[in-house]
């Protein structure tokens, strides 16, 4: 049940829409290509056999990928609402 002047589902096709433009996005991402490296680029630990043939191209061992990974910088979401907070910025 909707309220106000939105239809019936609105608030589900708002949730479906976020989702499906974030998995749009992480599909968009460069992915690794090429051979992989059997030592780390950065740290030279070696990289596991598993991770390598699980991920062709692989450069970075597992620590420094989570390293690199929590070191990326928030974006903005998208407020499909059009709420009052998000005119003002």
């Amino acid at each position: 049940m909707a309220g106000g002047w939105a239809k019936d589902g609105a608030v589900s096709e708002q949730i479906e829409a976020s989702i499906g433009d974030e998995l749009a996005r992480m599909k968009a991402r460069r992915q690794p290509t090429g051979e992989s490296l059997t030592n780390c680029a950065e740290c030279e630990e070696p990289i596991p056999e598993k991770r390598r043939t699980a991920l062709p191209g692989v450069k970075l061992c597992i620590d420094c990928q989570l390293e690199r990974d929590g070191a990326h910088k928030a974006r903005g979401g998208i407020n499909r609402r059009g709420s009052k907070d998000s005119q003002l910025k």
